[in-house]
Order: structure tokens, then sequence, then C-alpha cells
């Protein structure tokens, strides 16, 4: 395979976990009749630019289907984020109703709800039709499409260029990051600036996070990798903020690199040494990082064998990405985990891909009354705990596996 990027050959492996079936294809029950498909899970790393990318199998059109079942507004904090972002992007670059505002991967409309009710114009591009038509009922215009240079070049045509666009966690989930980022210079305003965020690959290493690792997640992304291709594809990163989201993210600022006169801040360079401190573009970075993955699933696996040789009931919440990605690798199938527990109603009902786990809504925890509740998103550990406090009436404790299990 070659890089996504500057087509090297890859050959260092970063992670191996084995095979499975894209993340997010949730299954009806006549689809349990039915053989799934299982792709290889692995991670490469580029030894020319340093980008971190998954093996080539699954199209994007296989993965963000019609059916797509991930809806951001169900996340109350990822929506207080959303709010807190553009409120801060309108007072740091002045947006207001002679602005137009752009967001790539706009799914449900959890951000640009906030822009429309500040009276600043805006439109999505999403490529998914369940997110695209919950985005169009709460009035948010929607071009429903897979963004890239030809959908910019159309939209530059029309006179829609964007002050601002907006890209939330999906610079990792496109298969040509530079057809991607050439649409990006064309749909900007000559001043005009883009911000990404995403999943800091430092922190996926420090923190054990592979099962953030999945088939939708093309790349898996470092600053010093970012600085590279974007440069290459006619833009400048000139600031960058940490962000706590999704175990620990980046936002960085960028501008076209024909036209725009921000200066780089002092915290690019900041990032740019932490990550060459602790060595991101050296082969042994990398070398470790399967035995921790490793590590982390058999610690689930007794954890989940025990509570059933003891008696005890174990559920789970949150059918999450990450944790299909977690119960695959460690091979975790129903008599060790019932079901797992969503809001969303359109995942309810449904199955988990590969394990098969039913996904239940929340009232069956009060019916069940279970000694665990695993949380498969332990980003969200925080917000869940406060959410499910009940459960600790009689007695339920909360489990995350990653980092490291923990019993709460």
């Amino acid at each position: 395979m070659k890089c996504r990027h500057c087509a090297a050959e890859l050959e260092l492996v970063f992670l191996d976990l084995g095979a499975a079936p894209p993340s997010n294809a949730y299954l009806s029950a006549p689809m349990l009749r039915a053989p799934e498909t299982w792709y290889p899970l692995r991670l490469l790393v580029c030894e020319h630019c340093w980008l971190v990318q998954t093996e080539d199998h699954a199209g994007r059109e296989m993965l963000f289907t019609d059916e797509y079942a991930y809806f951001s507004s169900f996340s109350s904090s990822w929506l207080r984020h959303a709010e807190a972002y553009v409120h801060a992007m309108r007072e740091r670059f002045g947006l207001g109703p002679d602005s137009q505002v752009a967001e790539i991967a706009s799914n449900d409309g959890y951000l640009l709800q906030y822009v429309r009710s500040a009276g600043i114009p805006c439109y999505g591009i999403e490529p998914t039709a369940s997110t695209a038509a919950a985005a169009r009922a709460k009035g948010i215009e929607t071009i429903e499409a897979f963004f890239g240079l030809d959908v910019a070049a159309a939209l530059a045509a029309q006179g829609r260029q964007a002050d601002l666009i907006a890209a939330n966690n999906v610079l990792a989930h496109v298969p040509d990051i530079n057809d991607f980022l050439r649409g990006f210079a064309q749909l900007l305003k000559p001043g005009g600036v883009a911000t990404f965020e995403f999943p800091h690959l430092l922190n996926l290493v420090r923190h054990g996070q592979f099962d953030t690792v999945y088939h939708e997640h093309y790349s898996y992304l470092s600053l010093a990798a970012l600085t590279r291709i974007f440069t290459r594809n006619g833009l400048a990163i000139f600031d960058v903020e940490t962000l706590s989201t999704h175990g620990g993210s980046l936002r960085v600022f960028v501008q076209r690199s024909d036209s725009g006169t921000r200066g780089a801040t002092d915290a690019v360079r900041a990032v740019l040494a932490e990550e060459r401190d602790n060595g991101i573009e050296s082969t042994a970075f990398y070398r470790e990082f399967q035995g921790r993955a490793e590590r982390i699933k058999n610690d689930l696996t007794r954890f989940l064998i025990d509570a059933a040789r003891d008696g005890l009931r174990v559920a789970a919440y949150g059918a999450a990405a990450k944790g299909n990605t977690l119960l695959n690798f460690a091979g975790i199938r129903p008599d060790l985990l019932p079901y797992v527990v969503d809001r969303n109603p359109a995942k309810q009902g449904k199955f988990l891909p590969g394990s098969r786990i039913p996904v239940v809504s929340e009232d069956r925890l009060e019916h069940d009354r279970p000694d665990f509740v695993v949380l498969l998103p332990w980003n969200l550990r925080d917000e869940l705990t406060v959410q499910l406090d009940y459960v600790r009436a009689w007695g339920g404790r909360f489990v995350t596996a990653v980092p490291n299990l923990e019993i709460t």
C-alpha cells in the first residue's frame, strides 16, 4: 500500500486489530440471518511524511451510507462544545450578518443551529442522508455530498466562498486527504479561516486509545504531519488549541497560503516541539503500542468472564464506534455482555456490527438493575456518570476499559 498523502510505500505496522465489520454498520433483526463483511483493521505509518493510516479495504460509500446512525446532537456535552465554538469564532473573527459560514460533515446540524440562531448565513455539506435530513428539519441548508475540490469549485463559482469553514472530526474520515484539503483552499475567501478538530495522535499513543481505530478513520493525525500536508495543498497553519474532547484533541486554524496574512503563534511551535520531544517522527514511537492494546483487551475480557462466573449482571452503555472496535477485538459476544443501552432511537432495536449485541433503550437499566455498567464511550465518562447516577441507588457501579480497567 502507498501513503495517501505522499505515495511512499508503507511498511511500518503500528497496530493490528485483526478484522472487523465497519463500526457504524448496525444490523437490523432480518440482517442477523445473513453474513457480514469483515475487513482487516491495521494501521500503517508512512516513514516519509509520518501520516498514520488504515490499510485500504473499504470505500467511503460503503462506510457512510444513507442509514448512517451517528447523530452528534445526542451528546449534551458535544452540543455545549459546539455552542462555545460558535461564540468564540464570532468574537475572534468578527462574524456577523454579512459573513458566510460553512461546515464540512455538518451531521445533524448540531453546530450550525447556533450559527443560524446568531443571524449568520450558513450552510452545511454532509454526505449521509439520515443526518442531512435531521439538519434540514432544523431549518439548516444542507448540501448532500462528499466534500472535495469539485464540490468546492462549484460552490465558489456560485459566490458561496466562506469567511469561516468548520471541520470537526472529519479530517480523519477522508480517503483522499489531498483532494479534500484542496477544496478548503478553493472554498475559503482570501482572508477566510478554516478550523479542523481531530483526536491528537500523541494522546492516542499516550493513553492507549486503540479503540478509536476503525475503518471510517482513514488517518490518525499529528500536527507535524499535517503541517506538510496543509502546505502541499495551499493552506497554512497559524494557530492551534488543545482540547479535552475525544480523549484529547487539537483545533487547528488555517488560512490560504496565497492570501492569508496571520503569523504563526507560539502555540503552534509548542505543540510541534512536544511532538518532536516525544519522538512522533521516529519508528520507536510506534513499536510498543500493540502490546498495550492487547493488555486492555485482555483486562476487559477477564473482568467479564469473572463477572459471569460470579453470577453478576453486566450491561453496557453507548453503542459507539469505539465500543465496537473494542468488543470485536476482544471477541465479546452477548453471552458476556447481553445488551448495550443507547439514547439514539436510530440505534435502538438494532444490533452491534460483529458482536451482534442488541441495542436497547435506557429503561432497560431500571428494569434489570445490573451490577455493572460498562461505559463504552469512555471520553463521555463524566457526562454519563451524572446522567446515569441513578444506577448507584441499587449499588450498581461503572466500568471503563481505556486506558486502564477502572471500576467506580
